[in-house]
């Protein structure tokens, strides 16, 4: 079973499907779109399945590696980057509908509402925190910046699924049900992960402690 899954995970059109799937939030919006179907407040429809869609790719990407420890699947790595990507993706749709569509451009009044209203700072902090990883997402960016540097820079998306959920729980002020579920969620991923980290650093620290005297 285990080596169908790999054959599975390991093959370019498996890769492919995944992609689309990926496309498939996009592709959704433009039918709903297109048969006027996004509600009385089309803007405010899309702009909050975009911000629901950055959490989920954003979730979907931590879980990859306690999934490829838990089911022995190292295959699994293979998506991680496209699904981080995709992430990145509609934190770039999410903010340009806010950008164009909801504020019209207009720079002035966007920077007082980043500085003046807190749920907009946390989320276009969040959208920072992306930006870099996006852009290092390559072999070739890895290679420049080495595997360890990499690491701790891409150990950043930590924090943009924090400012996400913070910044969803402090838009809906009231129902929070959601916010709270994608908090929970996060928490569960980053604990998963946080824990063999926790055990390396223990055996690490093991192996270099110096060895006890020995008592003539």
């Amino acid at each position: 079973m285990r080596t169908f899954l790999e054959r599975i995970l390991l093959s370019r059109w498996t890769k492919a499907v995944v992609f689309l799937l990926c496309l498939g939030p996009l592709a959704r919006l433009l039918w709903l779109a297109l048969h006027h179907r996004l509600s009385a407040n089309p803007i405010e429809f899309i702009t909050h399945a975009t911000g629901d869609w950055i959490l989920r790719f954003l979730l979907l990407t931590l879980a990859i590696t306690p999934l490829r420890r838990l089911l022995g699947l190292p295959q699994l790595i293979r998506y991680r980057r496209m699904l981080g990507l995709f992430a990145f993706f509609y934190a770039f749709l999410h903010f340009s509908i806010w950008i164009g569509l909801d504020q019209f451009f207009a720079w002035d009044d966007m920077w007082r509402d980043i500085q003046k209203r807190r749920y907009i700072t946390v989320g276009f902090a969040g959208f920072l925190l992306l930006l870099p990883l996006a852009v290092t997402s390559t072999a070739g960016w890895i290679r420049r910046l080495g595997g360890r540097r990499w690491q701790q820079l891409h150990r950043a998306i930590y924090f943009a699924a924090a400012a996400g959920v913070v910044h969803y729980y402090w838009l809906v002020k009231s129902d929070v049900r959601k916010p709270v579920a994608y908090g929970a969620a996060a928490a569960v991923l980053l604990l998963l992960r946080l824990d063999p980290w926790l055990l390396k650093k223990k055996k690490t620290g093991a192996n270099l402690a110096p060895a006890t005297p020995q008592s003539d």
